[in-house]
């Protein structure tokens, strides 16, 4: 029999296991799989609270629907009728900037004539099919990308704002190989942003003829549609559990992890128990991940160390619609740091998946911190409301109080792929290779969203049954 230890029940952990589950079959000696999670529930940063009728997404609030492998998942966990959709109103973005929300179209001709950009910002932007080419062997920051592809002014404006949205990062900072590896594509596919546009455009008109569809993008926003699960996002983790059984043990703190002889490895948890495994798969953030590693390999748990991650605090807030004139119409907005706030943005959560809040209320979530104001969610819950209802009267001019809070804290947050993240990794998987059958997984290497999570694990699910076929093979086993 042989088995394989999953150290941690996010969404990676979680289909990594369902993943060699489904192909067990494989395994001639038979496969046993371990989930060990530290804590009292499964999900990681997926979490959904449900307070007075209020479903309240306390960390990601939906996935896109254009990753084959996320909903060949939901289909396989016969979640397909549990799907929701997000509303219209989710394809209205804004922006705050010089003291007012901007809308911003979603078509590239509506964009220009938006006035979140000074004229002499639209119109180097108009230049983009003329900029210069990306230097060669640079691991270009994204700010450095976006402003030679769009401008200094775009780049601190928009590109700053989306930044702070994704990763709560650094655009300064941040790799934009690493972080935004299909924008890179673009460029280097076609030559720049507006020709892979039009080449887009040009697919989709040639799919509409043939009666197929291709989901869109723009710069509102990325290809395909917010979705959910009418429940909350946290259904998802919640089935994969059920699916899996006493494969995922809660409550469960490894604090050990050792190479045993030249085969295989031991793992110890808090209770003083010590599994042996032939595979080991590692999904926690990288802060968590490096002290297990000291005793196995000293370089790699260094390496490891240096993928830092942005704490982040969500604060929610409900409002009779009857105090604030009515529901906010849009998904929310987002803000540069330029402006000098300390929120991230707002996501108006109720408008953006209906059924989210009792009909007469309005369901918000402010995101705090990040890279640029990492103290932000230790700050004491009256300090950080304070600082948040004064924002929001500042953006939205909401002076209404409101019907209840709550505040939800990340201090591992959001991995963020610095500049040489990939030699980094592939620095990491030099190491890993030496070592043999174990595995890093998880948000803090391979991509930050639950579609990049659910994409990685089922290839890395692939390669565990690989080695473990090949040491079933080996004489020396």
């Amino acid at each position: 029999m042989k088995r394989v230890v999953i150290v941690g029940s996010g969404i990676t952990g979680l289909t990594t296991a369902l993943a060699l589950k489904d192909r067990a079959s494989e395994i001639p000696e038979g496969l046993e799989i371990v989930v060990l999670e530290a804590g009292d529930r499964v999900g990681g940063n997926i979490a959904t609270d449900r307070v007075d009728g209020f479903t309240v997404e306390m960390g990601p609030n939906g996935y896109l629907d254009n990753v084959p492998e996320t909903l060949a998942l939901i289909s396989r966990l016969g979640l397909d009728e549990e799907v929701q959709q997000a509303d219209e109103a989710a394809e209205k973005r804004f922006l705050f900037r010089n003291g007012k929300l901007h809308f911003l179209p979603a078509d590239p001709i509506g964009f220009l004539r938006c006035g979140v950009l000074s004229v002499r910002g639209r119109i180097r932007v108009m230049f983009e099919p003329f900029a210069r080419s990306r230097p060669e062997g640079v691991d270009e920051t994204v700010f450095d990308f976006a402003a030679r592809r769009i401008g200094p002014e775009a780049a601190s404006v928009l590109v700053d704002a989306m930044v702070s949205g994704v990763f709560a990062g650094n655009v300064n900072e941040l790799s934009l190989q690493s972080t935004f590896p299909k924008m890179a594509a673009m460029e280097a596919d076609h030559g720049g942003l507006v020709k892979a546009m039009v080449a887009k455009m040009v697919a989709r008109r040639r799919a509409k003829k043939r009666g197929e569809t291709i989901v869109a993008g723009g710069p509102a926003g990325p290809a395909g549609r917010l979705t959910s699960f009418r429940n909350g996002l946290d259904t998802l983790p919640m089935r994969l559990a059920e699916e899996l059984g006493n494969t995922v043990q809660l409550n469960e703190v490894v604090v050990g992890l050792k190479r045993k002889h030249t085969t295989g490895w031991t793992v110890t948890t808090g209770k003083g128990a010590t599994l042996d495994a032939d595979a080991v798969v590692l999904t926690q953030p990288s802060p968590m991940t490096a002290p297990l590693l000291e005793s196995a390999q000293s370089d790699l748990a260094a390496a490891v160390a240096r993928i830092p991650t942005a704490g982040l605090a969500v604060v929610a807030l409900a409002y009779r619609l009857e105090d604030i004139g009515g529901a906010p119409d849009g998904f929310g907005f987002l803000v540069p740091r330029s402006e000098g706030t300390r929120i991230l943005g707002c996501l108006w959560d109720s408008s953006i998946f209906p059924g989210r809040a009792p009909a007469d209320m309005a369901l918000m979530r402010v995101m705090i911190g990040g890279a640029h104001d990492a103290e932000a969610v230790a700050l004491g819950e009256d300090e950080l409301l304070d600082i948040v209802r004064r924002e929001i009267d500042e953006t939205m001019g909401l002076t209404a109080d409101p019907y209840w809070t709550r505040i939800y804290r990340y201090p591992l947050g959001i991995g963020q792929y610095l500049v040489g993240h990939q030699d980094l990794l592939d620095h990491i998987h030099g190491h890993l290779e030496d070592l043999g059958g174990l595995w890093l997984a998880g948000s803090s290497y391979y991509g930050v969203s639950m579609n990049a999570c659910i994409e990685k694990a089922g290839e890395q699910a692939g390669e565990i049954l690989d080695h473990l076929n090949a040491r079933s093979d080996s004489p020396d086993c």
